[in-house]
């Protein structure tokens, strides 16, 4: 067992991680002729450079606290002060399946929610009437007003606002609201 982890295999085994023409066993003369360079946390993610336009918006918007891209969309139903309370809802998924995904299973599809076409979100709204609900939809927020509840939601992805749908449940006092899923082109969507 020596053999194997004794003092002679380590040396023999540092000899040959050493870079070419080292010879010393010094870890500055090592860390000297290394190219590798030394990755910290900053080195993550694309380098930032101040090209001329950058530096021309900073200069045309020296007054602004920060950029319209910075605010969050539906940033701007956010209220602090409004006493009314968040309703229940769920965000249920739906996707669109044929004969061939069912049975024969040659379709993309799978029971993932990034095979989903559709996303429903019930909204439970007890003792209102469909007249009160107030609606507003955006590209990734969803805004629900009556009387008596508030709902701002931050959508899990971004929604087709023009395409989608609304039905009033009177009987359960539930609002279903069906919106179509934006989705880039990948392995599950094409």
């Amino acid at each position: 067992m020596e053999g194997m982890l004794g003092p002679h295999t380590m040396n023999a085994l540092t000899q040959i991680l050493k870079p070419p023409g080292v010879e010393s066993d010094s870890d500055e003369e090592i860390d000297k002729t290394t190219t590798v360079s030394r990755v910290n946390p900053g080195d993550i993610g694309p380098k930032k450079s101040a090209s001329g336009q950058d530096k021309k918006k900073e200069v045309a918007n020296k007054k602004d606290i920060w950029d319209t891209e910075e605010v969050q969309e539906g940033a701007e139903f956010d209220d602090i002060h409004d006493p009314r309370p968040q309703p229940e809802y769920d965000i249920v998924y739906k996707q669109a399946v044929s004969s061939e995904d069912m049975f024969l299973q040659m379709g993309n599809k799978t029971p993932m929610t990034s095979s989903c076409e559709d996303m429903v979100v019930k909204i439970q709204l007890l003792d209102t009437k469909g007249s009160d609900i107030e609606l507003d939809v955006k590209k990734t927020f969803l805004d629900c007003r009556t009387p008596k509840f508030k709902l701002g939601l931050h959508l899990p992805h971004p929604v087709d606002h023009k395409a989608g749908k609304a039905q009033w449940d009177n009987a359960n006092h539930v609002l279903n609201v069906t919106l179509r899923i934006i989705r880039d082109y990948d392995m599950f969507n094409f």
